[in-house]
């Protein structure tokens, strides 16, 4: 007989929605319970009322796995914290979560982010070249469009029209979105960022955009995450990478191209239609498929978009109209502030447009998020003078 796997939601947004509705046609995952943090009466829009509840405890006692996919690092972190202490796996979709603390997590439990999000394709498809021989050097994404200054009425149209929240349209236009998808994919694939904000590179179609990013990764040395500006590509994900010379004429005669770069493609990535494809990896003793790792190299940190004074308060960063995200290397950015820290904070010391705020610059709450995040920069200087004392020493 088959084994039924009791899974649990943390949210009811769109994409919480979007999974609970997948996992209903599915025979063997069930949905026990999902955590909101709406007052129960009002959750009127939700298809399925009976599964509500607002208790963490409530959520871990009839569940064998949970999903996270609240986009809110502060608030994903409380709850997880609490989910993985009871020793629940964790899957999740919230790349602004792993970004944020995903590598204090880490240490904590089993987490891993899902296939559906562009992260979460870029490391199927990764698993999968590799075990073809190929080496990869891209890890790309493709963006349709991108506008660093949205104007609120333009964002409130495109969220309606959308039917998501104002805050995800906001930061999938300022390129937020993308920054802190692929400072996590570095991080949890191993490759390195090329520059401060990536390249970001414009092109016609993602073979050319690709073969540009390929260069860029040939000239540091090691593999980088990255993303192609092309409006005519599907949304996807990409990867460009070598392989032996002894293939080469098998892959001419693949219609993989001449070389030396060979591009996989993967054309489409369906959210919350994929997700159940990695809690059946989980439940079956599988690996996980991509986390932050418990030594991050990449972050991603907050850049005024417009004069920021004393006083001026943000609600949240990410998805605002005061700041956007950009990816950096943490080893050079330690005292900037993750984006994903931005919530309910109160400015201290005047701002200019284009600044990085700074510890200094901000007063934040006391979240458990803050807290992590200060264990993690110091776990990883701790590591950065073991190595280098460890190379002087050599």
């Amino acid at each position: 007989m088959q084994p039924i796997y009791n899974v649990g939601i943390i949210g009811t947004g769109f994409i919480g929605t979007g999974i609970l509705l997948a996992l209903e046609t599915q025979s063997d995952l069930q949905v026990t319970k999902v955590l909101t943090r709406r007052n129960l009466s009002d959750c009127h829009g939700f298809p399925r009322k009976d599964l509500l509840t607002d208790s963490v405890a409530d959520l871990i006692d009839h569940c064998d796995l949970v999903v996270e996919c609240s986009g809110d690092a502060i608030y994903a972190t409380e709850v997880l914290d609490q989910v993985l202490e009871a020793h629940l796996p964790v899957v999740t979709m919230d790349s602004e979560l792993h970004v944020t603390t995903g590598s204090y997590l880490a240490k904590k439990g089993k987490i891993t982010e899902a296939e559906g999000d562009q992260p979460g394709c870029l490391a199927a498809l990764r698993e999968n070249a590799v075990q073809m021989g190929f080496k990869p050097l891209v890890y790309g994404n493709i963006k349709g469009f991108l506008n660093l200054m949205p104007t609120l009425e333009d964002m409130q149209y495109w969220s309606h029209k959308q039917g998501i929240s104002l805050d995800q349209v906001a930061s999938f236009t300022d390129g937020t979105k993308v920054q802190i998808e692929q400072a996590f994919v570095a991080n949890g694939l191993g490759a390195a960022l090329y520059q401060p904000g990536l390249l970001g590179t414009v092109a016609e179609d993602i073979r050319s955009g690709g073969v540009i990013l390929a260069d860029a990764a040939k000239r540091l040395g090691q593999p980088i995450s990255d993303y192609i500006l092309s409006p005519k590509s599907p949304a996807g994900v990409f990867l460009v990478a070598e392989h032996e010379e002894s293939q080469n004429a098998y892959l001419r005669y693949l219609k993989m191209g001449e070389g030396p770069y060979y591009t996989l493609v993967q054309n489409f990535h369906l959210c919350h239609l994929e997700v159940a494809k990695t809690i059946r990896r989980i439940v079956n003793g599988g690996d996980i498929l991509l986390n932050n790792t418990t030594n991050p190299k990449a972050g991603v940190v907050a850049v005024a978009k417009r004069s920021l004074a004393p006083g001026d308060a943000i609600k949240r960063g990410i998805g605002s109209f005061d700041v956007r995200g950009i990816a950096i290397t943490l080893a050079d950015h330690w005292n900037q502030v993750p984006i994903g820290l931005l919530s309910d904070a109160v400015i201290t010391k005047p701002i200019e447009p284009g600044q990085i705020l700074s510890f200094d610059d901000v007063d934040l709450q006391d979240t458990l998020a803050l807290r992590a995040w200060f264990a993690i920069r110091e776990s990883c200087r701790g590591k950065a003078v073991e190595k280098q004392t460890a190379l002087v020493a050599g």
